[in-house]
């Protein structure tokens, strides 16, 4: 069953854990994103396989919308404890995400990494507004009860 967050409350487990390798970009801005949307309504989450430390682009992308996420950090999905999860929303796009094994929902949002392919610094910040952007607008589908995927996914 895939968590519905709605007005009226939450289903059991309404936890989000966002996935990608290295935690650092996309997960993170999903993270913070998924915070400022649900509040405390909703345990949100973070990890990959491979943590490194939050990518600075993206914590400059989500202040610019009043986001701050500074004081967040990169965890292995090791570290997460299965029963506080009830959606798994997997962001790897050209990459292998990691696996998690609870007995969550399970939903993916391929998104390109924004850090991936180097460039100027604007151009950096370019792609990470494209994806901080997309990651809200999946947000707001799911906290209306569709999957976030868009509409080229059949919701």
């Amino acid at each position: 069953m895939i968590v519905s967050i709605h007005p009226a409350g939450l289903a059991p487990r309404p936890g989000l854990l966002f996935l990608c390798v290295a935690n650092s970009a996309r997960s993170q801005m999903a993270e913070g994103l998924a915070r400022a949307r649900f509040g405390d309504r909703v345990s949100v989450q973070s990890a990959g396989s491979h943590p490194s430390v939050v990518n600075p682009h993206a914590v400059a992308v989500l202040a610019e919308v009043g986001v701050d996420i500074s004081g967040q950090w990169s965890k292995h999905v090791d570290t997460i404890d299965l029963v506080t999860v009830g959606t798994v929303i997997s962001l790897c796009a050209e990459e292998i995400c990691p696996a998690f094994l609870g007995h969550a929902a399970h939903l993916d949002w391929p998104l390109p990494d924004p850090a991936g392919t180097g460039g100027t610094v604007e151009a950096q910040l370019v792609r990470f507004r494209v994806a901080r952007d997309e990651i809200a607008r999946r947000l707001d589908q799911l906290a209306t009860g569709e999957d976030g995927r868009g509409s080229d996914h059949g919701s």
